[in-house]
């Protein structure tokens, strides 16, 4: 058996017993796990939708305009008699697809360059490196708004543009790993033992920095449901009159005092929505964490 198989072998079997004593220790995190139910929640809610709305999220009822709560709709109606609840339902979906593709698009642009730079350094990384200090150079969301407003208006758009805003930090992060591992011994074991660049990135760095990715990811999710509701809410995302939060939001102005629960609960949806993937992040960095979590 080779260095390398034996490296190997030995990692594996560490990480099977780490890997349990770090589910027990998310499981003891209550609040790590209360965000962990309700962001399941609001996804399965976002799969299912037309399973679980009550009513076509979309078909006015003009005889039931600004309906306050109660049997007949749950959350109330807007001012054209559509329902609360199933507007919530089809906006979380919205929301969850948002955050989910523009997360994903971010680590398929990022995850790449952030091993290259950190692990060719001198010219990959400069060029690399330049490239996110220009995204860096503007705040998330003023970015965000300016390439939704030149690609135009569209949920798609939102994606794209919420997508390019977070590529920098998954560069930073996937780079800042790469520096870390690439002077781990099994790293060297792989090198000397013949293996090839693609096969030390792919099989050694990245399964290693996987931790950190995932962390990354449940941070990025919020903002990214923060960013679609933003956009959408200045008429930049989704579009009327197809339901989103950031919709909701924008059409209950006019209606605050008359009709208060068409802001209040889209509202609360995007507060539970953000905060239950915050929390659930917070309690897979306290574990997945290297330096301060269970190993």
């Amino acid at each position: 058996m080779t260095t390398a198989a034996v490296v190997t072998a030995i990692r594996a079997m560490r990480a099977r017993g780490a890997g349990s004593a770090k589910l027990r220790a998310l499981r003891a995190n209550r609040l790590a796990m209360a965000g962990g139910v309700i962001a399941a929640v609001f996804v399965l809610a976002a799969l299912f939708a037309p399973l679980v709305a009550p009513y076509d999220p979309a078909q006015p009822d003009f005889d039931n305009a600004l309906s306050a709560p109660g049997w007949a709709h749950w959350l109330g109606t807007d001012d054209l008699g559509r329902d609360q609840l199933s507007r919530v339902i089809y906006g979380a979906r919205a929301s969850m697809q948002v955050g989910l593709l523009a997360v994903l698009l971010a680590f398929l642009v990022g995850v790449p360059l952030g091993l290259l730079a950190g692990y060719y350094g001198k010219a990959a990384d400069s060029a690399v490196s330049r490239l996110t200090d220009t995204l860096l150079a503007f705040p998330f969301l003023v970015l965000a708004v300016g390439l939704a407003a030149v690609l135009g208006p569209s949920l798609t758009n939102a994606t794209i543009a919420i997508g390019i805003s977070q590529i920098p930090a998954v560069i930073r992060i996937t780079r800042a790993e790469t520096l870390r591992l690439a002077h781990a011994d099994y790293v060297a074991a792989a090198v000397a033992n013949g293996g090839g660049d693609g096969t030390v990135l792919l099989r050694h760095i990245l399964p290693n920095a996987t931790s950190a990715l995932i962390v990354q990811a449940t941070v990025g999710i919020p903002t990214a449901i923060i960013g679609e509701a933003m956009l959408s809410f200045l008429g930049l995302g989704v579009q009327p009159p197809d339901p989103s939060l950031g919709v909701m939001l924008s059409s209950a102005q006019a209606f605050l005092a008359p009709a208060p629960w068409m802001a209040v609960f889209p509202g609360l949806a995007i507060v539970a929505a953000t905060l239950a993937f915050n929390l659930l992040g917070d309690g897979l960095r306290d574990v997945l964490d290297p330096r301060g979590g269970t190993r």
